[in-house]
């Protein structure tokens, strides 16, 4: 059935750890804008998935341009993203949320919608990827695998959102933000590098 297949292959793909998920954890653990972050999170990629089965996935391949555009945009977000988690890891005293005030909302959508649309995988996965096996499910299949798969997103990012604050009093310690901080920044500089390889 197209609407479960599409939410299986979705969901294989946005479950694996990369760099907004990192983000979107991060937020659910300081129960901070929690909403905005998965509205924006899974909004985007019914956007995105929408956009690939819409025949965006072929054009976006064709221009070596708006590839290299994100590639190189991305590298340099992530890197930045991963300097200031170096940073919040090496202060320890500014670590657990309650130290300082929350950081204003539109910082943190843009934060997210940075880590959404400037990773170039993130194109790959739902615009071509998905785009791709939608279309391969003829005119009737298509958009049902399309709902599918927009369903696997909502439901992994309210999932990840609001159920890490289970995980809350573990991190009501320093040195487990600390921890968090120093495996965001090693695992952001990790995927801004292999961006860049050849």
């Amino acid at each position: 059935m197209p609407l479960l297949a599409g939410f299986a292959t979705s969901l294989t793909l946005i479950v694996a750890i990369g760099a907004q998920n990192a983000f979107v954890l991060r937020q659910g653990l300081r129960r901070e804008h929690v909403l905005p972050v998965v509205l924006t999170c899974a909004l985007s990629d019914a956007l995105l998935i929408s956009g690939g089965i819409a025949g965006l996935g072929e054009l976006l391949t064709r221009s070596q341009l708006a590839l290299d555009i994100a590639k190189f945009g991305g590298a340099a977000f992530l890197y930045t993203y991963a300097f200031l988690a170096a940073k919040r890891a090496f202060r320890p005293s500014a670590i657990t949320p309650s130290d300082h005030a929350p950081a204003a909302l539109g910082t943190v959508v843009l934060t997210c919608l940075g880590f959404t649309y400037l990773n170039p995988h993130v194109y790959l996965d739902t615009v071509v990827l998905l785009g791709s096996l939608a279309n391969q499910r003829g005119t009737d299949g298509r958009w049902l695998y399309g709902l599918g798969a927009v369903t696997a997103s909502f439901t992994w990012f309210f999932a990840l959102g609001f159920l890490s604050r289970n995980l809350s009093p573990f991190f009501a310690r320093p040195r487990s933000w600390q921890f968090l901080d120093t495996t965001i920044a090693l695992l952001m500089t990790t995927l801004a590098t292999w961006m860049l390889l050849p």
